[in-house]
């Protein structure tokens, strides 16, 4: 069984977060730490640009991590020779100042593209991590602050499950807000648990994880160049997990648990957002036909703009299904829009339902709505998560260097 907590380290990790100059006021440094060798995984994005640290992390990932340095301000993106080069600096002067072995930290970074890491800035902030960390519950939720860029709250989860009888515990905290689309929605991601589990497996686990989560959230579709998630495995909790048991399947869950928080709140985050929307398809051919046909529905512009007017424009939404690429019969389509004011169906077997307008406008200007897509061509389900879009997504986007 799954217990929620309130943000808590695991066994054996530290935290801290600083301001280290690279930003104005804000913190904008992070770093996590293990006292002893971890497990590791991750997924990073499907952007054919990718920023110097996903590079270097897609190479190292794997085996002996002691943890993960991140810079907010600045995504050492498209910066040639130069940011591969700073990112493995970053790795190893991490490494160096917790007397660990080289390259035993991942390097996440994000913020402005095309711009040069101030090294000097840099090398000083993890001096200053390094001589702050504490298992303290406050220095991790320091660490989630450093990481956010237009971010206007932090993003963390906490779980604990019971395996072998020893209570394991589960932390994330995710940064993201704009750039944030399907296949690694700009976001970063971070779980630390002190479960004992292999890397491989983890691999396993995390990859279906994410196609459920993150890769199901979008708010203006733009896919990143640092899209990042990593997850470290301290195992000092004692309680191993192993394939094909119970032990995983409970494991399995609980990531999920904290994948799906994190990406709800990324989404609710969304950069000028007043509106968080699910989209549930059921009755799908396939799972890949009920993914698709979700995540066009809550990608589309149009949609999300109705959304923002509080317009029941159920049109907006059969047509985004039409061009998803799925398999699905139009003339069997149910609609339905629901929130905590009530449900109003729109759509029944592909043919309009008169509705009171009045109804679907007071369900429609909650902050929370769900969109139900019923097929019934097969079994298979999939959500979806994303938010509208404001006036305010481009104000923010409009200035965002300066």
């Amino acid at each position: 069984m799954i217990v929620e907590e309130k943000i808590k380290m695991p066994k054996g990790f530290l935290a801290s977060g600083i301001h280290a100059g690279l930003k104005k006021i804000k913190k904008d440094m992070a770093l996590i730490y293990s006292e002893t060798e971890c497990t590791s995984a991750g997924t990073f994005t499907t952007n054919k640009v990718k920023a110097a640290p996903v590079l270097y992390d897609m190479k190292i990932v794997g085996d002996k991590k002691r943890g993960i340095v991140i810079n907010s301000g600045n995504a050492n993106a498209c910066t040639a020779k130069e940011g591969y080069e700073n990112a493995v600096k970053m790795s190893s002067i991490a490494s160096f100042e917790t007397k660990c072995d080289p390259s035993s930290f991942y390097v996440c970074s994000t913020g402005v593209i095309g711009v040069p890491l101030d090294m000097k800035k840099i090398e000083s902030g993890i001096k200053s991590l390094a001589e702050t960390l504490s298992p303290a519950t406050e220095s991790l939720l320091d660490a989630s602050e450093a990481i956010m860029t237009t971010d206007t709250f932090r993003k963390t989860a906490c779980c604990t499950i019971k395996i072998g009888g020893e209570d394991v515990t589960l932390t994330g905290f995710a940064k993201g807000s704009g750039m944030i689309h399907p296949n690694m929605a700009t976001m970063l991601a971070f779980v630390i648990t002190d479960a004992k589990i292999s890397s491989s497996l983890l691999k396993k686990m995390l990859g279906s994880t994410v196609e459920d989560t993150f890769n199901m959230i979008s708010v203006d579709g733009d896919t990143s160049t640092n899209d990042t998630c990593l997850v470290l495995a301290s195992g000092l909790s004692g309680a191993e997990i192993t394939g094909n048991t119970k032990e995983e399947e409970d494991f399995k869950e609980a990531l999920f648990y904290i994948l799906k928080t994190l990406a709800c709140l990324i989404t609710k985050d969304g950069e000028g957002a007043g509106r968080f929307i699910e989209v549930k398809v059921e009755g799908a051919k396939s799972k890949m036909d009920a993914r698709l046909l979700a995540r066009s529905v809550v990608s589309s512009n149009l949609v999300k703009a109705a959304f923002f007017g509080s317009d029941a424009n159920w049109g907006r939404i059969l047509c985004a299904m039409g061009y998803s690429g799925a398999d699905f019969n139009p003339d069997c389509v149910d609609l339905v829009f629901s929130s905590e004011k009530g449900a109003i169906e729109v759509l029944k077997n592909g043919t309009p339902i008169r509705f009171d307008e009045e109804k679907a406008k007071t369900i429609l200007l909650e902050k929370s709505i769900t969109v139900l897509c019923v097929l019934k061509d097969g079994n298979y389900n999939a959500t979806a998560w994303g938010c509208d879009l404001t006036y305010d997504y481009v104000r923010i986007n409009g200035d965002y260097r300066s």
